[in-house]
């Protein structure tokens, strides 16, 4: 059974800075698509970012410049770098895989993730 598995969540400033992590128990991790998924309260979950097995990465508009992802395939871990946070980031983060393709898949309805988290809570304080 596959579990993805987020730490790193809290609480923090703005201006400040977090990292996520998400441990992801599948066998074929290096050559999954991976992206990171967040929902603030009252609105619908939205895209942040993903990594293709190529390590090839994009970005939603809101957090380019100031968001990082990247994968490390012997710890099956994928990482958000959140830099220069801002209380609009506030929301629940969700790591996702998709496991049909090594590939992140821009146009396909939530980018063709189908496993998920449970998510980690991040708040960010003016």
């Amino acid at each position: 059974q596959v579990q993805l598995t987020e730490s790193g969540g809290g609480s923090v400033q703005a201006g400040g800075s977090l990292r996520l992590s998400c441990v992801v128990s599948i066998r074929t991790f290096t050559t999954t698509a991976l992206a990171w998924f967040r929902q603030a309260p009252g609105k619908e979950r939205e895209f942040v970012g993903g990594i293709s097995w190529s390590y090839s990465t994009y970005y939603a508009d809101s957090v380019k410049g100031r968001f990082t992802i990247w994968r490390d395939n012997a710890k099956n871990t994928v990482y958000l770098q959140m830099n220069s946070l801002k209380p609009e980031d506030t929301a629940v983060y969700y790591c996702a895989a998709d496991s049909m393709s090594d590939t992140l898949r821009v146009g396909v309805e939530n980018y063709g993730m189908d496993l998920w988290g449970k998510g980690t809570l991040v708040t960010v304080s003016s």
